[in-house]
């Protein structure tokens, strides 16, 4: 598939669905937009039976052709749905990536009506997760997600939340990922995290070719800009960004009451710099959804942003966030007062 970019002209950014960039080095390209399925390991609540099929269709339909998992979504769940899911189509015709660092063991201390749900996942407990970022820790994650999946082959292996196991990580998962790609079982490999500064650290003391950074380059934290951004620029690293919406202070057009960022009560500081750039953008006929999807894509080392949905409607949704034209002049505007670029 031939790589394009998004087209900047003098009058606005558009960025389209069905145009793609190059994700990492082994010749994959992704859109804009990828389908992130922790919502389909019942993420918060459980998915009722005549939803969660719908979801993957969802995301073909409206032009996704990435899609990412993990063994911790609902305990495997989120890949054997996925998995069943993607069967309807080529395998030539998506790119998937899952996870290592969390092995699931048979739970016999499960009681029937255990559920996950301390873990924000409302599934059985008859799994149970634990940390291994061995190198047979990364084997058996990678046979054990095949086999959820019913797929033949995992494009990414992303080393998962490994913020208190980076020694492991860095001594044990990666040089594993590495024999995989040389080897070519996988195509790409790399890391997701919540922070920016130890995956920094990984696109300079390892060899992978891809990151996935949630909540670090947004609307309202930058942080990454700082460091993550330039480091993967210069080594010829992809940055998917996830969790553009700050976990829902940036979803809607104005922040709703009770609105949260990252997962707590949103500050008042940032509650009144969204509702400054909302002021903004209504000027320009364009929602804050639209500016916290298109605004990571403006930064070369960023390939895609990875949304969650947990219904075809808001994939629909989701994806169309991407194909509105936003005027350079309200960026330009939002650059002028402060309220994106620099080190945020």
């Amino acid at each position: 598939m031939e790589e394009n970019t998004a087209q900047t002209t003098t009058t606005t950014t558009t960025v389209r669905s069905f145009e793609t960039r190059a994700y990492g080095r082994g010749g994959l390209t992704v859109g804009p937009i990828g389908y992130g399925v922790a919502a389909l390991g019942n993420l918060y609540r459980a998915l009722p039976d005549d939803v969660w099929p719908g979801c993957v269709p969802a995301a073909w339909d409206a032009g996704v052709r990435y899609f990412d998992t993990a063994p911790h979504y609902g305990l495997g769940l989120a890949e054997e749905r996925l998995g069943a899911g993607l069967q309807a189509y080529p395998r030539e015709a998506f790119v998937l990536s899952t996870k290592v660092g969390r092995v699931l063991d048979p739970n016999p201390e499960y009681r029937p009506g255990d559920t996950d749900i301390a873990n924000l996942f409302d599934v059985p407990t008859t799994r149970r997760r634990r940390f291994d970022f061995s190198r047979d820790g990364v084997l058996r994650s990678v046979e054990d997600s095949l086999t959820r999946l019913g797929l033949d082959r995992i494009d990414v292996l992303f080393v998962h939340d490994p913020d208190e196991h980076e020694r492991e990580a860095l001594d044990g998962a990666f040089p594993a990922l590495e024999e995989l790609r040389s080897q070519g079982v996988v195509r790409s490999y790399g890391a997701g995290m919540n922070q920016s500064a130890m995956l920094t650290r990984f696109v300079e003391r390892t060899d992978l070719d891809i990151v996935m950074c949630a909540g670090r380059y947004t609307l309202l934290d930058q942080s990454a800009e700082a460091d993550l951004l330039p480091a993967a620029q210069a080594r010829g690293v992809s940055v998917a960004v996830a969790a553009v919406f700050n976990s829902g202070i940036l979803s809607t057009d104005r922040p709703r009451p009770g609105a949260t960022f990252d997962y707590g009560a949103a500050p008042a500081e940032l509650l009144a710099r969204t509702e400054r750039i909302a002021d903004i953008a209504d000027g320009y006929g364009v929602s804050i959804p639209q500016l916290a999807v298109q605004f990571p894509l403006r930064h070369p080392a960023v390939a895609t942003v990875v949304l969650g949905a947990d219904s075809g409607a808001q994939i629909t949704r989701n994806a169309g966030l991407a194909d509105a034209p936003v005027p350079e002049a309200l960026w330009r505007e939002l650059e002028h007062e402060g309220l994106i670029g620099g080190d945020r």
